[in-house]
């Protein structure tokens, strides 16, 4: 894969194919085709739709770095530390954990590239939809999906990175290449533009055989966080090319969505991390992985289905018949554990390491606690192959918790009913329904889901400070205390650095973030 995007037009990239299987994202790796002579047919359509979901869930990015979103956003917030099995195993991890990030960090070029990976697949699919012998009703749904996944990929750059190149066209020629930085607003704008124009060309119900395409409440509650955020960090509201979308309009979406959707709460918190949940009703979006196709190549670890999330936040642990061989990244903080304590929902979100059986080795910032939510258990081990890469748990990217709760924190009429719908399905009291309440209650429920982190800096720098500069010493630690101390770096606002490879790149045109 070429880390230049702006040559994306003469890159070669994998395809997958639905090899009969009914499932529509049983994804099988075809080999490389050249994309301007690829599409012809109804069927290439599919495959190409299917590449862009599949980047979805990489995880890494070849010849660069691990960097599952999921592992990397709760190891900048305050849920975890970095982790690993020694100092040396994860330095790019810690310096996210430490927010002491040099623009050579591989994890950082990891994300941009995967991401724009994404955006290059859709963009080429929108292009070449219209030329196509297909029925518009298959045209109209997939250009829908293929805006969506554009809009994901985006957000997740943008609050990454915030700074970045927006292209919603493929490059054409070397005449292109340098493509300038847009300012956030414009990359906002986009996403919310290309949610608008999906919401009403996407699927309300997604049949059993399509699970893992997306509807059109994963696109209205997309929208919610992509709105929160921005108005949090920005202070502004979105515009959908001359479309205001207020905070009016968002929680207009959510409530729909709440109301008519058929989404709900599963009655037991812990279905949403086991395999019986998947696709549940509490789901609203959700990245599928599994062990299909059987996967061994270290080096190419993004062509197998496996969540690397999970493998990495494993404990260090042989012999056991609960947990096995993960690699102890991401330690879930004390603090964490203090706040849900006496709470029923440490059990199904933290493991501890008295529950764990087997020889268990501390690793690097070891705490004594891990994610129990995505994590080496033995119902996700993968039936075949290399065992690390085949772990089968999916990640719930958007749970209808989350919906209620951000539709609680728009305001909503129903905002007290939204908070004590999530907090009655754990036995807890109902609490009134103030913004206090609500953003505490998106920690307990969502913790350690890859949202605490953007949650925080919504709220501004000085709450970040307080949040993410922290220092503990729990009872279970290991090593000293300066090595689990955390100073957030406020010059950064909390972004990530512009990749130094892509700067260089870029030939001047990009422009280092503050901070770094």
């Amino acid at each position: 894969m070429k880390n230049k995007i702006f040559k994306s037009a003469k890159a070669l990239f994998i395809v997958l194919l639905l090899t009969g299987c009914e499932d529509f994202l049983d994804l099988k790796p075809l080999d490389q085709v050249v994309s301007s002579n690829f599409y012809q047919t109804e069927d290439d359509a599919k495959k190409a739709l299917v590449a862009i979901y599949d980047a979805l869930k990489y995880q890494s990015a070849a010849g660069v770095s691990w960097a599952p979103f999921l592992t990397m956003s709760d190891i900048l917030s305050d849920d975890a530390y970095a982790g690993g099995s020694d100092a040396n195993d994860g330095m790019d991890e810690d310096e996210f954990n430490k927010f002491n990030i040099p623009t050579t960090n591989m994890i950082a070029h990891a994300i941009w590239i995967k991401n724009y990976t994404g955006i290059y697949r859709a963009n080429l699919y929108l292009e070449i939809i219209d030329g196509i012998d297909a029925p518009e009703s298959f045209k109209t749904r997939t250009i829908a999906e293929a805006k969506f996944l554009r809009a994901y990929f985006y957000l997740e750059l943008v609050r990454f990175f915030e700074n970045i190149p927006l292209l919603t066209a493929t490059i054409k020629g070397p005449s292109e290449y340098q493509q300038p930085q847009a300012t956030p607003q414009a990359v906002y704008n986009q996403i919310a533009l290309d949610l608008v124009e999906a919401i009403p060309n996407l699927p309300e119900t997604i049949s059993s055989a399509e699970a893992g395409r997306v509807s059109k409440w994963a696109a209205q509650a997309l929208l919610a966080r992509t709105f929160l955020f921005y108005n949090g960090v920005y202070g502004g509201e979105l515009n959908a090319n001359g479309t205001p979308v207020t905070q009016t309009v968002v929680l207009g979406y959510l409530d729909d969505l709440i109301l008519r959707s058929g989404h709900d709460l599963f009655l037991d918190y812990s279905h949403n991390f086991k395999l019986a949940g998947e696709f549940g009703k509490e789901s609203v979006f959700e990245i599928s992985y599994g062990d299909s196709p059987t996967w061994w190549d270290w080096e190419y670890a993004q062509g197998g289905n496996g969540n690397l999330a999970a493998q990495m936040q494993g404990p260090r642990v042989t012999g056991s018949q609960k947990w096995n061989r993960g690699w102890s990244f991401a330690p879930v903080n004390h603090k964490l554990a203090l706040d849900l304590t006496g709470d029923p929902r440490f059990q199904h979100t933290i493991l501890t390491e008295a529950e764990i059986n087997g020889t268990l080795v501390k690793g690097y910032q070891h705490t004594g606690y891990f994610s129990k939510k995505y994590s080496s258990d033995k119902e996700h081990w993968g039936s075949d192959g290399q065992f690390e890469l085949n772990r089968t748990c999916n990640y719930r990217v958007i749970r209808f918790s989350d919906v209620l709760l951000m539709a609680a924190e728009l305001g909503s009429a129903n905002a007290q009913d939204y908070l004590d719908r999530v907090r009655v399905r754990v036995n807890l009291p109902s609490v009134p329904a103030t913004l206090e309440n609500i953003l505490r209650e998106r920690r307990l429920e969502l913790s350690l889901e890859g949202i605490r982190y953007f949650d925080v800096l919504r709220r501004g720098l000085s709450y970040a400070n307080q949040e993410l500069t922290h220092s503990f010493y729990g009872p279970l630690y290991m090593g000293d205390q300066v090595i689990f101390d955390v100073t957030f770096n406020a010059a950064t606002k909390g972004f990530l650095p512009i990749p130094q490879t892509e700067i260089d790149l870029s030939s001047g045109t990009f422009q280092p973030n503050d901070g770094y």
